[in-house]
């Protein structure tokens, strides 16, 4: 089923916060393209499912990041469970704010942690399109945070769109979303 994702191969780069267009619905109605209700509870199952990803055997040191995470990051892997089935996720620790360094990031990381952005591999059929990615962008308490127009940056973030999770990640080496194995 995920044939293209390795333990090795998953501590990867995440989540670009994302400008959206909406999208026509079949009822006729403008839709969200991401950010939905079943997108943002799904979401809250994964941050379930995430409890104690920091002990993780699975994880880098922090190192230097670049926008549009946090200038310090850390990521993080393995399967989780979630609704009965086992999905392989990535997850970035954020970290920045004035004098944070990787070291300080190491020390204190709760008190730099500015965002977790995950990237978790769903079932067959979710988005054949993009590998069948699931994103999300949370909070360091676990609320789904929202892009500038106010669209909760959970789910196909900015599928369609020429920036975003989606488009950013289409661009890293072997088609598989991922740029930690690119090097």
């Amino acid at each position: 089923m995920f044939t293209k994702w390795t333990p090795m191969v998953v501590l990867a780069a995440a989540l670009v916060a994302a400008v959206s267009l909406p999208m026509q619905a079949q009822d006729g109605e403008m839709a969200a393209p991401f950010g939905g209700e079943e997108d943002v509870a799904y979401a809250g199952k994964v941050w379930e499912a995430m409890n104690g990803y920091r002990n993780w055997k699975l994880s880098t040191p922090v190192y230097k990041g670049q926008s549009p995470h946090g200038a310090y990051v850390r990521l993080f892997s393995t399967y989780i469970t979630v609704e009965g089935e086992a999905h392989p996720i990535i997850i970035k620790e954020n970290f920045g704010g004035q004098g944070v360094s990787a070291e300080v990031a190491t020390e204190n990381p709760d008190e730099w942690l500015k965002a977790v952005t995950i990237m978790l591999q769903r079932e067959e059929g979710y988005d054949s399109d993009n590998d069948n990615w699931f994103w999300v962008k949370f909070s360091p308490t676990g609320e789904v945070l929202k892009n500038p127009m106010d669209m909760k940056l959970a789910g196909r973030v900015a599928k369609g769109m020429p920036k975003g999770c989606i488009a950013c990640h289409s661009n890293a080496g072997g088609d598989d979303y991922l740029f930690s194995n690119d090097e």
